[in-house]
């Protein structure tokens, strides 16, 4: 299942190795895997698709849950935006050499207490935007060294690398659900 990646982890690689990150992860990683984009160029495409899907949607979908007891389309972005704060926490301490074990997050605790719906929907998309360039310049920073290095979060033990890929496989995964469920 290991294959081998280039040389240089800002161009691409083919597969992450799975000790790399836990099995619950799979499900995020293998939606960019073997698609020869590097973390950064995958950090940008889905982002641009994620604008272009989201943008334009009307106003009376923005507080839409597709059932009872689902986030509404404004939780799920928010969602996305809090996971991928607490996972450029998690990649900075892992990449400057933090050895502490890292707590995991509640993510219906944080839904639940987000107050998304009542924030303005453009104010949302524009926050993951601004969010998104700010991890890519963080992965910008990080030498192929740095890539390689594992800490350990929610009890599980994640590279630098894998959480680079897992950002954009989780907004792919919500987004694909959007299509499907929300729009």
């Amino acid at each position: 299942m290991i294959k081998l990646m280039v040389t240089n982890i800002h161009k691409s690689i083919e597969m992450i190795p799975e000790n790399e990150y836990a099995s619950y992860y799979k499900q995020y990683i293998q939606l960019i895997e073997n698609n020869n984009k590097s973390i950064i160029e995958n950090l940008i495409d889905s982002q641009k698709e994620f604008d272009a899907v989201l943008r334009n949607v009307p106003s009376k979908k923005q507080n839409f849950a597709y059932a009872e007891g689902k986030w509404t389309l404004k939780e799920l972005i928010q969602h996305i935006i809090d996971t991928e704060r607490v996972f450029n926490y998690r990649a900075l301490c892992f990449a400057r050499n933090d050895q502490t074990s890292l707590p995991g997050f509640d993510q219906d605790l944080f839904a639940n207490n987000c107050n998304a719906n009542t924030r303005d929907y453009e104010d949302l998309l524009d926050e993951m935007s601004v969010l998104r360039k700010s991890t890519i310049l963080l992965f910008k920073s990080f030498s192929d060294e740095v890539f390689l290095r594992i800490g350990v979060g929610s009890g599980n033990k994640m590279s630098v690398r894998a959480l680079g890929y897992l950002y954009s496989g989780h907004q792919i995964h919500h987004l694909n659900i959007i299509k499907e469920r929300y729009l």
